[in-house]
Order: structure tokens, then C-alpha cells, then sequence
């Protein structure tokens, strides 16, 4: 299957498991329900998309927080699905998840969870630097560390004294408690609000900032 065809899949996935027709019997519209319903603008975008990627219509009720679920969840399996057909382009042992994982689970990050315990220890250093520190993502893609007999696998590259490549998170050897390198952290929301937006920005910047 090709990237097209997964796209393609992924969007029908999306119209078949959440998308729904919203009916405002008082104003006499209906819009579908990843639109603002007040906004014209926002309505006539919706249905333009709804129509252009051959959305069913279709009544049955969702719940705002199960379409969001799912929404992540259909999205995830497209990024696993799409990353499965370039292994080729970037091997590894990849991971994939919707848990809301905290960032301090991935090497690149696990610092933040020292510095959480301290902040929450101390009052006075909460109110300084605030507790906005562990970002959980709504999708998170991560690559496994890789033992030295891979590294070494079509030949030697690493000698028996251990003095190359010793700091690198790459080298699982390197690690006393191994854990995944952080490639991708996506912010996956159905609908989208200011404050939603401020969100993913504050996230951006953490990890950005906070990055070892």
C-alpha cells in the first residue's frame, strides 16, 4: 500500500468512525461536528471539506471526548502504518503511543522528572519556575537505543576500550536505565480553540527549552 492509498484510507477511517451532522433546530442549519456551529465561515469550511473527501452523512451522536480518542487513535495507527513502509529510509526499533506519555519517559527528557520532584518539594521554588515543566503529548513516536552488537553488526566500530561513542543516548550501553529517544511529539486535537493553540505552543517551547 502506498503513502496515497494510506492517506486515503486514514481520511475514510475519520468519516466513517467520527465525523457526524450536527442539527440546530433553532437556527435551521446543520454543520458537521468539527466545525463552530456559529461561525458561517467555519461551517461552509466543513462542509467543503466533508464533501471533498466524500464524508457520509451521518446522525448518529458522538461525544466530543470519544471523537478526540479516536481521532488520536486513527491517527497514530496512519503515522505507524506510513513510518512501517520507510523502514528502508530509517531503520530501528520505533515506537508509537497515544498514552500521554510523559516527556521525562524518553531519554532526551528524563532530567525533568529530578526537577519536578524538586519544584514539588519546595514552595518557594514552585512559585519561581511554575510546573509547566512535564509536557504529555497526545501522540508520541520514539526509537529504541541499539546494542553494540548492531552498531557492530557489518563490521567493528566500537574497540573493547569503550572510549567512543560513550555519551551518545544512541548506544542502549550508555544508558543504566534504557529508555527511548523522542522523535516525534504530536499535538492531535479534533476541534481547535484558543486555548487549545496556546496549549501545543507551550508545549513547543518546553520542549525546545528543556531538550538534554
Amino acid at each position: 500500500m502506498s503513502i496515497k492509498e494510506l492517506r486515503q484510507s486514514y481520511h475514510q477511517e475519520i468519516g466513517r468512525s467520527i465525523v457526524r451532522i450536527r442539527q440546530d433546530n433553532k437556527r435551521g442549519i446543520e454543520y458537521p461536528n468539527f466545525a463552530d456551529g456559529t461561525s458561517k465561515a467555519s461551517t461552509a469550511i466543513a462542509w467543503g471539506i466533508a464533501r471533498n473527501l466524500g464524508y457520509p452523512v451521518n446522525y448518529e451522536a458522538v461525544s466530543e471526548q470519544h471523537a478526540g480518542g479516536l481521532f488520536q487513535s486513527i491517527t497514530c495507527s496512519f503515522l505507524q502504518q506510513s513510518f512501517e513502509l520507510l523502514t528502508h529510509l530509517r531503520p530501528g526499533k520505533w515506537g508509537y503511543s497515544v498514552q500521554r506519555t510523559a516527556i521525562s519517559g524518553f531519554t532526551q527528557y528524563e532530567h525533568l522528572a529530578y526537577l519536578q520532584e524538586i519544584i514539588d518539594k519546595d514552595k518557594d521554588l514552585r512559585s519561581a519556575f511554575g510546573g509547566d515543566y512535564m509536557v504529555a503529548p497526545d501522540i508520541v513516536i520514539g526509537r529504541m537505543p541499539v546494542s553494540d552488537e548492531e552498531v557492530d553488526s557489518k563490521g567493528i566500530l566500537l574497540d573493547q576500550q569503550n572510549d567512543v561513542s560513550n555519551l551518545t543516548p544512541f548506544r542502549a550501553a550508555n544508558q543504566i536505565n534504557i529508555k527511548p529517544i523522542l522523535h516525534a511529539s504530536i499535538s492531535c486535537k479534533w476541534t481547535i480553540r484558543s486555548d487549545r493553540s496556546q496549549n501545543t505552543r507551550t508545549e513547543a517551547l518546553n520542549l525546545i527549552r528543556n531538550v538534554n
